[in-house]
């Protein structure tokens, strides 16, 4: 896998330098596109046990399509994820740590109403932004100005119909760590697959979900009954629909097929609105609250976990916005709170972001960075697009 990742790798850069400094080449049927992406930061937080982490990043992507006849597209797109960061304990010790991973690694062929996608991929869905019952395939956490999150290798397709309604079908293979809200990861052995249909409803839309894998619990042995094969389903149902206010629901129920005690049926339930005031240039407000239980049986709502979500968002000028992401915790009566100010230029965006929240988060929907911000700190991000 080293090796892999060393050649995509080696092979961006390669087309980085061939193009010359430009960001596309074409042809009468094909062409090719490198672009890429680069951020820097630097993070405080006294109570972290590296207090100040420095870092980079750099996600260069090349893409290639070929135009054929009828409408119809062959593409592909290859792109790594090489980051390195420092932290530092002031006069006391220091680490560093570094990677290069494949980012997204697909092939497609599509025409006016069919899509096919094979390789490392995006895979989601759902109209929930900042707790999402449908986070089924992805870690993006709302808070993230990047939005970055690993993919999944996977065989997506998806036919649109004539009238907006759209029906996909997947199988993953070869994601065994744990993705979106599970806590207990894939059996390598076995692929997964599942599907979505969405259809117009009035004034919206809706859709039903489905995915079956098997899960595997033998590393967490003491926590729950250990089994290598778990077959596991789940069903979601969510709807979106443009009143007076956007309003919008998920809800999803997974049920894994033997008992491992209170983990064996979880139920999820999102419910959300947005509108927008019309103050100063336009005050945007997003209200999200979600119900997350788990017990021995399903609907039995034993053990229940309770979340809202306030975010808003305000534009300063042409160049200028700030905005604010709000948790409340119910149950353990926390607050989570983010504030971000971000000045956007050409191609260059400053983000200032800083946030207070209790030592130990536990937000169902944090992304990968979730033990950086706990307690309160402050970040400030420098990102370069080309």
């Amino acid at each position: 896998m080293k090796k892999q990742i060393h050649i995509i790798f080696v092979i961006l850069i390669f087309w980085s330098f061939k193009l010359g400094g430009q960001n596309s080449v074409s042809s009468l049927n094909d062409s090719i596109n490198f672009k890429g992406q680069f951020s820097s930061w630097a993070h405080f937080n006294p109570k972290n046990p590296y207090p100040l982490y420095l870092g980079g990043r750099y996600i260069p992507q090349l893409n290639y399509e070929i135009q054929l006849p009828k409408s119809k597209l062959v593409d592909f797109e290859v792109s790594a994820n090489v980051y390195g960061d420092a932290g530092i304990h002031f006069f006391d010790s220091a680490y560093t740590d570094g990677d290069i991973r494949p980012y997204r690694v697909w092939g497609r062929y599509s025409t006016e109403q069919l899509e096919v996608r094979l390789g490392l991929q995006k895979v989601n869905f759902g109209s929930a932004t900042m707790l999402r019952a449908l986070r089924w395939f992805d870690q993006v956490d709302p808070r993230d100005p990047l939005q970055l999150t690993e993919g999944v290798w996977a065989a997506l397709g998806r036919y649109y119909f004539l009238n907006n309604a759209n029906i996909w079908l997947w199988g993953l293979y070869g994601n065994k760590n744990p993705k979106g809200l599970e806590f207990v990861k894939t059996n390598a052995n076995h692929p997964e697959f599942g599907g979505r249909f969405q259809t117009p409803v009035p004034n919206g839309e809706a859709a039903i979900s489905y995915n079956h894998r098997i899960a595997d619990s033998r590393d967490l042995d003491g926590m729950i009954p250990v089994f290598n094969e778990i077959p596991e389903n789940k069903i979601g149902i969510d709807a979106k629909l443009d009143m007076l206010v956007g309003v919008w629901f998920e809800g999803v129920w997974v049920n894994k097929s033997k008992n491992i005690g209170d983990y064996t049926n979880q139920e999820v339930l999102t419910a959300g609105t947005d509108y927008t005031f019309g103050i100063g240039s336009g005050l945007y407000v997003v209200l999200e609250h979600m119900l997350f239980a788990n017990g021995e049986k399903a609907f039995q709502f034993s053990n229940t976990l309770n979340f809202s979500g306030l975010s808003v968002r305000y534009p300063i000028g042409m160049f200028d916005n700030i905005s604010a992401i709000f948790y409340y915790d119910w149950t353990n009566n926390s607050i989570y709170n983010f504030v971000n100010w971000h000045r956007q230029f050409d191609r260059t965006t400053l983000y200032v972001m800083g946030y207070w929240n209790p030592e130990n988060p536990q937000i169902p929907t944090m992304g990968t960075a979730k033990n950086l911000y706990g307690g309160k700190g402050v970040q400030v991000m420098f990102v370069y697009n080309h």
